[in-house]
């Protein structure tokens, strides 16, 4: 329907110019006088009319060889532009002065190499103008060569060739701009249904070369059917509201190309029809494409924002459920308890470290730290389940051999990818002894005297990791504390480093452990136990920190 209301509206507006052409009538005549009073015109010589062409001319004579071939040419004449061409463009040209018939290509070497020759021979043997053709050449001057680019015509006159040029670098720079830009103009006849076209006007908008001119309604014709709505209120608001609007079109079968189409009415006289309807269109497709493109990746953005502002805040609860905050719970058995967490920032802003200090109805508390495989809330859906499972298996009173053995059946049975490591320790007041199992995890460090090093392994060695193989076995490790000792766990996302050694990554922490230490030793008090942990932790901690990173750290103080 779309299409059949541009048909008929150009249609009708046809029919307005044909009706306003009727009412105008012939012009008036001025009264012709006699023939014989008219006065006798006289005969221009060759050069006025050489001078009256709008553009440089050059008058040659050919010169035949024996084979009747044109050969040479003899530069006998030239107009009033000619002379203006050369001296703005040649004003240090090294030519020979010139007053008698002279070789063109004596005269300009460089014509010789260029399609001129050629032109000069068809034009004389065929009796049949040449060109217009695009020759480039070059004619030294002072200063250095100067190039010169011209549109060449070549023409019979008598026995003469007229060979006339302008300067053809604006007509190529205009048909270069439109293919770098995109961008074509066309201007459409109402009346007589005529089209005037930019060069490549065709090639922007992808039809095919032989084509003749498109109408307005060929146009219509070729869009898609979402673009004739906007091609209709365009035509009309440039037809009968006579003013400037502009749309967008779709070229049906040109690739989903997509142009602009900015048009204006050219008028008949000024206040009367519109004639013709003049139109510059640029391909905006590359644009719109990377529009779409943005616009998707902002929504990606939005969502993928929203869903970590979900994640954090689940991440942010979670947290605070299983990351405890202890001021002076230890207290009562002789230890300080400090905890220093630092998230992976790249994910959710939790993952799989855990800590635990808590006290068990037998009067020894349990103290442990792990590290649950992977990141974000994957990981620290595992480590909730081991921090917990703990917890309860702990109420059972058992030795932490046997705590750590059914830790490793919990992770076993949550599936293959369930892997943790963790330090699992009991500290038994009465005898100031740290008892602990190590499965997979680095090895506590103990601070004591200003010295840093790790507590001796267990004696058949570190356990595997939790959930690698099931009905494995852990052995126990002892490590009696004396007042001002302090213990370090810490989750290897502290020390790790890519393509790094871990024997130098634990010298590392020990090397910081005592730098620390000795730059101000803590004091009494568990403000003090956390100052030093976090300067620990901040002098370890860095961009290159590819995991979380958890340092637990107790301290022995006196009882009463």
């Amino acid at each position: 329907m779309e299409l059949q209301a541009i048909r008929q509206l150009l249609e009708a507006q046809r029919r307005r110019i044909q009706a306003y052409t009727d009412l105008q009538g012939p012009p008036p005549r001025e009264p012709v006088a006699a023939p014989s009073s008219r006065p006798v015109p006289t005969v221009s010589s060759g050069q006025e009319v050489l001078n009256a062409l709008p553009m440089a001319a050059l008058l040659v004579t050919p010169l035949h060889g024996e084979d009747g071939t044109v050969r040479d040419a003899l530069y006998v004449g030239q107009n009033a532009a000619a002379q203006a061409y050369g001296a703005s463009r040649l004003r240090e040209a090294t030519l020979p002065r010139w007053s008698d018939p002279v070789s063109l290509f004596e005269r300009f070497p460089a014509l010789a190499g260029t399609a001129v020759p050629a032109m000069l021979a068809r034009a004389f043997r065929d009796r049949t103008p040449q060109g217009p053709t695009t020759v480039e050449w070059l004619v030294r001057t002072v200063s250095g060569p100067v190039r010169l680019n011209d549109e060449v015509r070549v023409a019979p006159c008598g026995e003469h060739l007229l060979l006339t040029w302008h300067r053809g670098h604006r007509t190529r720079m205009t048909a270069a701009a439109q293919k770098l830009m995109r961008t074509s103009w066309a201007e459409w006849n109402l009346g007589d249904l005529h089209v005037e076209l930019s060069h490549g006007f065709r090639e922007v908008l992808g039809l095919p070369a032989g084509r003749a001119a498109p109408t307005l309604f060929d146009l219509a014709a070729v869009v898609t059917s979402d673009s004739l709505p906007s091609l209709y209120r365009t035509l009309y608001d440039v037809i009968l509201r006579k003013r400037k609007t502009e749309c967008e079109l779709r070229l049906d079968g040109a690739g989903e190309r997509v142009f602009r189409m900015a048009a204006e009415p050219v008028r008949i006289a000024p206040g009367s029809l519109v004639w013709a309807v003049r139109a510059v269109l640029v391909d905006i497709t590359a644009d719109r494409r990377r529009r779409e493109t943005a616009a998707r990746a902002e929504r990606e953005a939005r969502r993928q924002l929203e869903r970590a502002e979900a994640v954090s805040e689940v991440a942010d609860v979670l947290r605070e459920a299983v990351l405890p905050h202890f001021q002076d719970e230890l207290a009562t058995f002789g230890l300080d308890a400090a905890a220093v967490y630092r998230p992976d920032a790249r994910v959710a802003g939790i993952g799989g470290d855990w800590y635990k200090a808590r006290k068990l109805p037998d009067g020894a508390p349990l103290i442990a730290l792990g590290d649950a495989r992977g990141h974000g809330l994957e990981a620290a859906t595992l480590m909730a389940k081991l921090r917990y499972a703990l917890a309860g298996l702990a109420y059972t009173e058992q030795p932490v051999e046997r705590l750590t053995q059914w830790l490793n059946e919990v992770a076993c049975a949550d599936g293959t990818e369930s892997t943790a490591t963790a330090i699992v320790a009991r500290y038994h007041p009465e005898q100031a002894l740290l008892r602990w199992t190590c499965a997979g995890h680095p090895r506590p460090v103990l601070v004591r005297d200003g010295l840093a090093e790790q507590l001796p392994d267990p004696t058949d060695g570190p356990g595997l990791t939790l959930g690698v193989l099931p009905h494995t076995t852990y052995t126990a490790a002892a490590a009696a504390l004396t007042v001002g000792d302090i213990v370090l766990m810490y989750s290897d996302g502290l020390t790790e480093r890519r393509d790094s050694d871990p024997d130098r990554d634990t010298r590392r922490f020990l090397t910081a452990a005592e730098q620390c230490l000795a730059e101000a030793p803590p004091a009494a008090g568990h403000d003090a136990l956390q100052d030093y942990a976090e300067r620990l932790v901040a002098r370890l901690d860095g961009p290159h920190r590819e995991d979380d990173a958890t340092l637990l750290a107790l301290r022995r103080i006196a009882t009463g």
